[in-house]
Order: structure tokens, then sequence, then C-alpha cells
């Protein structure tokens, strides 16, 4: 059974909680690095231009190898996924690799688009799909129906 809308949403509540924490452990870390940078006489206007090109990209490859990494390995879902039950499937209802979980989560941005359409539409799709589930041919399913299925499919044989 697909995971609805409101699962779904739940879970991302969670994940985002999850990498405020992580973001968190990245501004200690940041605000070390600009301290080394004013021992070290660094000028405003450098130091400003080094924390803007490290930072930028750290804000989009936290987030991005948290779900990529979460959604593709055995447990095939992020903590706020494991956490409600939920786990992201392929249309053969197998784990996703690494490379379509990368898709799946810049796919996002897509989704968000528009009013976040994208995102609303897992509640009105049949197998409630959003955007980019639809794009990276995903679904997000409750585990246990899929646990179900497979005890049935061990059973006939």
């Amino acid at each position: 059974m697909h995971a609805g809308f409101w699962k779904r949403f739940l879970a991302y509540m969670i994940d985002y909680m999850v990498l405020l924490g992580g973001y968190f452990l990245f501004f200690i870390i940041w605000v070390g690095f600009e301290l080394l940078l004013n021992g070290i006489g660094v000028e405003q206007s450098t130091k400003e231009l080094i924390l803007g090109i490290l930072g930028v990209p750290i804000y989009v490859v936290i987030p991005w190898l948290y779900y990529a990494i979460s959604e593709s390995s055995s447990k095939q879902a992020t903590v706020g996924k494991m956490a409600l039950g939920i786990i992201v499937v392929d249309q053969h209802q197998q784990r996703i690799s690494f490379g379509r979980a990368t898709a799946r989560f810049f796919g996002r941005i897509l989704s968000g688009l528009l009013l976040c359409i994208g995102y609303i539409m897992a509640g009105f799709t049949e197998r409630k799909q959003a955007l980019h589930d639809i794009l990276c041919g995903t679904y997000v399913m409750n585990r246990n129906s899929l646990d179900h299925v497979e005890s049935q499919d061990i059973k006939t044989s």
C-alpha cells in the first residue's frame, strides 16, 4: 500500500529536524573556521568569499547525501520515514540505487516550484506519487504492506 500525503509530510518534518541537527554541527565548525581566518588575519572581503564558496555547497550536500544515502541503503528510508514505517522503492518494489535516489532528491526542486504543487500531487495521484517520484519511477510505500506481500509470496511458493 502506498503511503499517503500526510504520512509523507510528517516524515519530512522529522527529517527536517534531523537536518537541523546536522546544520547545527556544521555551524559550530563554521564558527571555528571563521575564528581561525580571523586569527590569521584574513581580510573581511576575502573571508566572506571563502566562507561563501564553502557554505553554499554544504547546504546542498548535507541534505542530498542524507536523503540519497538513506533511501538507497538497505533500510530504504530516512530517519523520518523509518519512524513512520514507510520506505522508498522502485516500480518492482525493490531498493533504489544511489543514482536514482540522487535524481529523486534533486527532482524535489521541481516539486517545490509553483507553490509545492509537485508535492501536493502525492495526495491526489493513484499511487500517491509526488512529481519527483513520477519523474524517477519511485514509490513511497508502507513497509508493513510490503512485508505482508513478501510473506504471501513465500507461502504460495
